[in-house]
């Protein structure tokens, strides 16, 4: 991950400041709820970010109706950096908190084409807890979500 950390307030972080004008951008999308427009940090050549336009620093902070949005414009863009640059892969990511390694604390995806050798490391360590431990976190899971 890029070692760039966004340390403005919010409300006048860099992609607040790009959703109102005050900062320029390569933009290429946007509708009511989000923004599209090229990395700075280019890993290859297409990759785009896409926020939302409101502040939200993370996705436990934004609305559904904002996370649907962002879905759909990821979509469109992913669909437009397979017919322009033809990559073999692509890579969603989206990050929350320091310790989730977000470098700017508003909430944002990474559309990544992918190609062989490029650098882009992904890995963690596998676990493997067990499948009584991946069926305890299961229930703990289900739980919360019939509580909703």
């Amino acid at each position: 991950m890029p070692r760039f950390v966004d340390t403005s307030p919010p409300g006048v972080c860099i992609f607040c400041r790009i959703a109102r004008g005050e900062l320029p951008a390569a933009r290429v999308f946007e509708d009511d709820l989000t923004m599209a427009f090229m990395d700075i940090g280019q890993v290859n050549p297409g990759h785009v970010l896409v926020a939302t336009k409101r502040h939200a620093a993370t996705l436990f902070d934004i609305t559904p109706e904002e996370g649907a949005a962002v879905m759909r414009t990821v979509q469109r863009v992913a669909a437009a950096i397979g017919d322009t640059f033809d990559p073999p892969g692509l890579t969603l990511l989206q990050a929350n908190g320091k310790e989730g390694d977000q470098t700017v604390f508003h909430f944002h995806m990474h559309v990544l084409p992918r190609h062989a050798d490029d650098g882009v490391g992904l890995s963690w360590p596998r676990k493997e807890p067990g499948m009584e431990a991946l069926h305890a976190y299961a229930l703990k899971l289900a739980g919360a979500l019939r509580a909703e």
